[in-house]
């Protein structure tokens, strides 16, 4: 028995003391599983299965193996992570420059609301259609919501550690949420003034050939200007820049179905117009009711998907030999970005200072992953026990 507790006592020792870059035989290791390049280019391939939302046999088997590339990268990713203390990427001056050109994209888009917006009103006022009255009104509503998006911006680039202890990354997709409830519901108002207008007699839609060319004209340039900050804003990451992105292919839509229905309006009969009016309607809340679903999704703390809980996992157990087992690895949305809580368990005989300092520099690591907001890292020695907060799970 004393052989034992002195061995035990050795071997703990010695995992103290040797540091992690002398014996590496105890990490996990894919090295002789890497891909060649060729199988990672490969994706999976795109064709009328994919289309109709419906995988094939062979798309299935495709979509396997770009999964296994994906978790390989992911597992390489981690590597670097665990050895440099850092993820390669961006330098300090190039999200420096990529925050700018954020910036840039947010106040060329009000900007341009605001123009088009003033455009939409008089083609409004010359032809007097109530599906372009409705693109107008969703352009005022643009204005409103680029205000949101902004203030959401600004919030959360202006911390108050105080107030706000742990920040305030909810504010992004709270504005988003704002800005999609606003859309939906105008939809809905747009739906019932047509109905109104479809159901009374009102005088008969007719367009003279002045008012029809300012009418094509003004919409056809707001068309293609939406249509080109569509394409700017959506080669950025930033959920409020893909929101403003959004916004705008939005825009095309309608704008191309208001000009539709008041020239079949025009040229065919009246019902047309108010149609066309209900069918931008229903686009509207369809749109902006499944951008509402996702954001409330990143609000009430939904899990990682497994593929990132893999990713961590192996971060975790990589992260120092001294480490037993891995209780609980839990990652859920705070806003844009994970919270992520760790359970691992270490000998029972280690002294404090070496479990701070392991535990401390895990959740480092963590913190160091794009994703995640913040990390927390238990220590425990034992693992049979309940789990931690077991009242949240019955």
């Amino acid at each position: 028995m004393l052989e034992l507790v002195t061995s035990e006592q050795d071997e703990e020792c010695s995992l103290l003391s040797q540091p992690n870059s002398v014996d590496r035989s105890w990490r996990l290791n894919f090295d002789g599983l890497q891909l060649c390049p060729e199988q990672k280019e490969k994706k999976p391939p795109r064709g009328l299965h994919d289309c109709l939302g419906v995988l094939g046999p062979e798309d299935n088997v495709a979509e396997y193996y770009q999964q296994q590339v994906e978790m390989l990268e992911g597992f390489s990713e981690m590597d670097a992570l665990a050895e440099r203390g850092f993820i390669p990427g961006m330098s300090k001056e190039e999200r420096e420059k990529l925050a700018k050109s954020e910036t840039f994209a947010i106040r060329i888009s009000n900007v341009a609301n605001m123009v088009l917006f003033a455009a939409k009103v008089y083609a409004s006022v010359q032809s007097g259609s109530l599906a372009i009255i409705a693109s107008t009104l969703d352009s005022l509503l643009d204005l409103l919501s680029g205000f949101i998006l902004w203030f959401t911006a600004f919030s959360m680039q202006t911390p108050s550690p105080y107030q706000y202890p742990i920040g305030k990354k909810r504010m992004q997709p709270l504005g988003i949420l704002v800005f999609a409830s606003v859309m939906a519901t105008l939809g809905l108002q747009i739906i019932l003034e047509s109905m109104r207008t479809l159901l009374s007699d009102e005088n008969e839609f007719s367009l003279t050939k002045k008012q029809e060319q300012w009418l094509v004209g003004i919409m056809l340039s707001v068309t293609l200007v939406k249509f080109v900050l569509v394409i700017y804003c959506r080669s950025f990451t930033n959920d409020i820049v893909k929101a403003y992105a959004q916004d705008h292919f939005f825009d095309v839509i309608t704008n191309i179905i208001g000009l539709i229905a008041a020239l079949l309006a025009n040229y065919i009969d009246d019902w047309l117009d108010p149609v066309g009016a209900i069918i931008l309607a229903i686009y509207t809340i369809r749109t902006w009711s499944m951008t509402v679903l996702e954001n409330v999704n990143s609000l009430v703390g939904r899990s990682a998907a497994p593929e990132y809980l893999q990713k961590l996992t192996y971060l975790c157990w990589n992260h120092h030999k001294a480490i037993r087992h891995i209780d609980t690895v839990r990652a859920y949305t705070f806003g844009s970005h994970y919270f992520v809580e760790v359970d691992i368990v270490l000998p029972a005989g280690m002294p404090l200072q070496e479990a701070h300092d392991i535990g401390e520099s895990l959740q480092e690591k963590l913190e160091l992953l794009p994703e995640i907001e913040r990390a927390f890292v238990h220590l425990d020695y034992e693992y049979t026990h309940k789990p931690e907060h077991a009242q949240a799970h019955s």
